[in-house]
């Protein structure tokens, strides 16, 4: 179980602009027709997914697969669906969840041609080879959206498709991985460091870093069977490196900080 711990009142990205982080991280994804028992095996994997900047989602799937006849033989040619994304911490938690994007609408399997445009379109900006599947054994649906709701430690929001669009990833969602775990593995003294700023009751527990965004940090603290989650917000937000690792050293309460 996790609990938010209530500190005080942090800044925090918008809803918006966690789930275009979560997206941005190309998170696994889970696909689900609207109505089924997610526990009933109905999830299906894509092949591969593409989450595009309206919230609309690009998906390749097996061309045998149930999904695209009904999709085909519905009567609006569509099918409503949901896709699940999943945001796993980076660094090892017993609970390694933290955060969740899902995305309800309705699936329409694409024409051949219309597919190729749409792989040619995401090519440009994410290429990848499963993309040369298409027509080999593989089939391009698109998910419209209808509905978007992002969860994690801050909540759980519903986010709209025009919100969606002009908001912007984490400057740093392509580091902080790499930063998260190197962190964790060679800088524990860092961690123990930044414990003085938990509340006392949480100061004895498993600390872990479990995100970094412009805004601040955020902290797994786990005692005994629940899990806390603290955020630890920055003097002011940063955009680059060097901000970063300013405020970094003077959180953890370095002398030398010079800006």
């Amino acid at each position: 179980m996790v609990v938010q711990q209530h500190v005080q009142a942090p800044p925090v990205p918008t809803p918006a602009q966690r789930a275009r982080t979560i997206v941005a991280l190309d998170c696994p994804a889970t696909l689900l027709p609207a109505g089924e028992d997610p526990v009933d095996g109905a999830r299906l994997v894509p092949l591969l997914h593409h989450v595009h900047t309206d919230g609309s989602v690009s998906l390749l799937l097996p061309d045998d697969h149930e999904l695209i006849t009904e999709a085909e033989f519905a009567p609006r040619g569509e099918v409503a669906a949901m896709l699940e994304l999943v945001d796993f911490a980076p660094v090892p938690l017993r609970e390694p969840i933290r955060g969740l994007m899902w995305i309800t609408g309705w699936l329409c399997a694409l024409g051949a041609e219309q597919a190729r445009d749409e792989a040619s379109m995401i090519a440009e900006s994410t290429p990848d080879p499963r993309l040369l599947d298409l027509g080999h054994g593989a089939a391009m649906l698109r998910l419209v959206p209808v509905s978007l709701v992002v969860a994690d430690s801050a909540g759980t929001h519903s986010v709209a498709p025009d919100e969606f669009g002009h908001a912007e990833p984490d400057p740093f969602v392509y580091y902080e991985s790499e930063w998260l775990m190197h962190l964790a593995h060679h800088h524990g003294d860092v961690v123990t460091r930044l414990a003085r700023h938990l509340p006392p009751e949480l100061r004895d527990g498993r600390i872990r870093p479990l995100g970094l965004d412009r805004l601040g940090m955020r902290l797994r603290v786990e005692i005994g069977n629940v899990d806390h989650d603290v955020r630890l917000s920055f003097s002011q937000p940063v955009d680059t490196p060097a901000e970063l690792a300013a405020r970094l050293r003077q959180m953890v309460g370095c002398p030398f900080v010079t800006r």
